[in-house]
């Protein structure tokens, strides 16, 4: 008898990542530029706390909540980041950014919901929707507006929504909404009755400009953030939600039955990670110095249309002059060269078969030998392009 399973989608970066780590199994060499992971550990500090834990503390469960130490740093942090005050009773620990997505999504919508999700952006919005039972309603953003989403598609859209999620900086892309665009959306979110999530997990990862924090803007939006990426935790698995008071009861009851509680020793450690911005910003200028370097280099190569990043760590580069299959094009580049990038197709199911996205968070080296790669791919299979 055939079981039921459910329909997911891969994420298709993770299945890049996994071929490149089968081609460093067979000793030969990978330029990583799929993954978006900082090169950098977390702050010195943070590891000092986690070993003093380790050692000393018997690690059982903590709140569903999290530790209050650490929702009240996160306050803290808030004010002296962007100057506003956020109560530290609505601050919620989770387990990732990926956790905190789940149980906003598990806390404010019923099976069958719309929600609406620009694109190109993060696969894993589309993928947890799907998993939950919940309408992907895409909406298309342009190239001529950067791929940031505007009250003029939300309006040509022809399903009502019931919840709307937006990055900022986002990804793939870079692109940062600004204080009026945000406000606008929020506005048009809070009349319309659409819950908006807000993922800022690229906040501190800033090349122009500022990216403003959507929280007190309007009642119906939920802020999701993380340690992964501004304070280089990945692997900690940590992050933070900030939600309206009617939702911290049923959060924490579904943190409760879904997680139990935040990773003990990412949270203790995490108090540590706020005490020293200007390591963490010296590690943003580098990421800058390697944007400068890769977007310079690609034009050099040819590649013309590209969306300058105002802020994360990737460059959206369009391909169609080589490809019009992104996956064909990645898989057969980290085959010949050990150059390893993202298809577009994993951000964008309609036009994604023409860009390629650049993760440009490792060593001096990695964009030097990622230039290199190119060129000589482009010297040895020339024009060739895919067949869909």
């Amino acid at each position: 008898m055939e079981m039921n399973k459910i329909d997911i989608s891969p994420f298709i970066v993770m299945d890049i990542m996994q071929r490149a780590a089968e081609r460093e199994k067979r000793g030969l060499p990978v330029y990583h530029m799929e993954v978006g992971q900082p090169s950098f550990k977390a702050p010195p500090k943070v590891f000092e706390v986690a070993h003093t834990i380790l050692n000393n503390n018997n690690i059982g469960y903590t709140t569903a909540l999290g530790i209050d130490e650490l929702r009240q740093r996160i306050s803290l942090h808030y004010e002296d980041f962007y100057n506003i005050k956020v109560p530290w009773e609505q601050i919620i620990i989770t387990t990732g950014a990926s956790g905190g997505l789940v149980l906003a999504m598990l806390a404010c919508f019923k099976p069958g919901s719309n929600v609406g999700v620009p694109v190109p952006g993060y696969p894993c919005y589309r993928n947890k929707l799907n998993a939950l039972n919940l309408n992907v309603i895409n909406i298309q953003t342009s190239e001529e507006e950067d791929f940031l989403p505007t009250i003029k598609q939300l309006e040509n859209l022809k399903q009502p929504l019931h919840g709307l999620i937006i990055t900022s900086p986002s990804n793939p892309t870079g692109s940062i909404l600004n204080h009026d665009q945000l406000m606008e959306l929020s506005n048009y979110c809070h009349t319309k009755g659409i819950w908006l999530f807000s993922d800022e997990i690229y906040h501190g990862i800033v090349f122009e400009n500022f990216a403003p924090t959507i929280w007190g803007m309007c009642d119906s939006a939920i802020v999701v953030n993380s340690f992964s990426k501004y304070f280089c935790m990945t692997g900690w698995r940590l992050g933070w939600m900030i939600v309206p008071k009617n939702l911290v009861r049923t959060i924490e009851m579904l943190s409760q039955n879904f997680y139990m509680s935040p990773p003990t020793v990412s949270q203790f450690a995490a108090l540590s990670a706020f005490e020293d911005y200007k390591l963490l910003d010296k590690q943003v200028n580098f990421y800058k110095r390697n944007r400068d370097e890769l977007l310079t280099g690609l034009k050099s190569l040819g590649f013309n249309e590209i969306i300058k990043p105002a802020g994360a760590f990737y460059a959206y580069v369009k391909a169609s002059h080589l490809t019009n299959n992104s996956l064909k094009f990645c898989v057969d580049l980290l085959e010949k060269t050990g150059l390893a990038i993202t298809p577009g197709l994993d951000f964008d199911q309609n036009t994604g078969h023409e860009w390629i996205r650049f993760s440009f968070t490792r060593g001096d080296e990695t964009v030097k030998n990622a230039l290199e790669c190119l060129e000589y791919y482009l010297n040895t299979v020339g024009k060739r392009r895919y067949a869909s």
